[in-house]
Formats: C-alpha cells, sequence, structure tokens
C-alpha cells in the first residue's frame, strides 16, 4: 500500500474476503467440451486456462476481449490477443485456440465465443469459464441467461485474496473491484442481463458497509 491508499482495517478486510469468497462459484472442475477465457487486466486468466488444457479438462480454448480503460495500456493489441500469445508461450497449441478480439463486456464475451465456436462446427454441451477469482459469480449469471442449454462450469486461479492482493499491488482498488463486480451481481438482472443471484445477508451487509466507507470507485455510472 502506498502512502496515498486508503488504510484498510481489520473489519474491512474481513467484509472484503467475505464478497470474494461469495463472488468464487466453488464449482468441482471436469473435463468440459470447450473453455473460455474472458478477457481482462489479469493474465493469470491465460495462465490457468493453459494449466487446466494441460490437464486435458478441454480440447477448444477461446480467448475473448477487445479493450478497455483500464487493460488498453497493459495490453495494447487487445485482451485476448495477449492472453492467447502467453496461452501458446505456455505450450498450448495454436490449434487448440480461437481468437474472438471485439468483445467489451461480459455479455459480448459469451455471445461472441459461442458465434466463433459454432462457425468452428463447435457446438459444446458443457463450457469451462475461466475468469479473474472475484468475476466467477457475474460470468456465471451472465452465461446462464445468454446460453442457457450449455452446462457452465467457472474456474479461476485457486488464490486467496491476501494473494491476489500481493500480485496486484493495490488492496483499495482490488476491495473497488469486489464491490463493483457485487453491484453487477445484484444490478444486472434487473437489466436483463443476467439470471439473478441469492445474496446471503451477510455479504450484502459487508458491501453495504464497504461502500459507505467509500470503496465506490468501480461502481456503475449513475
Amino acid at each position: 500500500m502506498t502512502d496515498t491508499q486508503q488504510a484498510i482495517t481489520d473489519e474491512q478486510w474481513r467484509q472484503a474476503k467475505l464478497i470474494w469468497d461469495y463472488h468464487q462459484m466453488h464449482h468441482t472442475l471436469r473435463p468440459c467440451d470447450a473453455a473460455i477465457g474472458l478477457g481482462s487486466h489479469d493474465l493469470g486468466v491465460a495462465a490457468f486456462a493453459a494449466q487446466l488444457y494441460h490437464d486435458g479438462l478441454f480440447p477448444h480454448l477461446v480467448f475473448t476481449g477487445g479493450n478497455s480503460p483500464t487493460t488498453a495500456a497493459r495490453f495494447p493489441r487487445g485482451e485476448a490477443v495477449h492472453f492467447r500469445e502467453h496461452a501458446l508461450s505456455l505450450g498450448v497449441p495454436d490449434t487448440a485456440i480461437l481468437l474472438e478480439p471485439h468483445a467489451s463486456n461480459t455479455g459480448a464475451n459469451i455471445t461472441l465465443s459461442r458465434e466463433l465456436l459454432a462457425d468452428a462446427g463447435i457446438h459444446p454441451a458443457s463450457v469451462l469459464l475461466i475468469s479473474k477469482p472475484y468475476m466467477e459469480r457475474r460470468s456465471f449469471a451472465t452465461a446462464r441467461r445468454l446460453w442457457p442449454d450449455v452446462e457452465i462450469v467457472c474456474a479461476s486461479e485457486p488464490l486467496a485474496l491476501d494473494d491476489y492482493v500481493k500480485a496486484i499491488g493495490d488492496d483499495k482498488l482490488v476491495i473497488d473491484m469486489l464491490v463493483g463486480d457485487l453491484q453487477r451481481v445484484i444490478e444486472y438482472p434487473k437489466l436483463g442481463f443476467a439470471i439473478p443471484q441469492d445474496v446471503p445477508e451477510v455479504v450484502h451487509a459487508a458491501y453495504e458497509a464497504l461502500l459507505r466507507a467509500g470503496f465506490d470507485s468501480r461502481l456503475l455510472a449513475p
């Protein structure tokens, strides 16, 4: 944490861990017909996708994502392009990877990946969604809304919140992202973007407390 960052109290850290755990679906990983690596700022998604490919969990891997304001500097040629290159460097064969370089949100990630797979003659009955750890639930709810006839299994790097914060290097920003994603889990079903998810009272209370404390830089625009 830098001198300009907000100090995180023990209680706020406890609240953040509640939300972190809620965001993860805790699915048991199993072989699927295809996988989709969701683009983001987190190159760990590509690394974990490569590991799961080598573990034999899927034969086809889509990397999806263009650019966003938070990833343009890190991945100037687009999230999916950089993810693909990282997976290739980790031994995933080019023939196993399909590239979707245009999506700018999770709904487009799912829709365009589905179309890309279909164009390649691949019509999966099960899909492994690989995302950032705190994006599992939102990606699951989105995929179930847009692709209801496919079984969705969620996966992310098996990291504790403490380790993820160390990798990102900014605890305030990570908590802001946890809060922002939970807001989307709550609000997106009302907009037709996702299926509803039950939010336990203790998780919702943690969310409200962190909002009051100012962890709000990743909220939806009013």
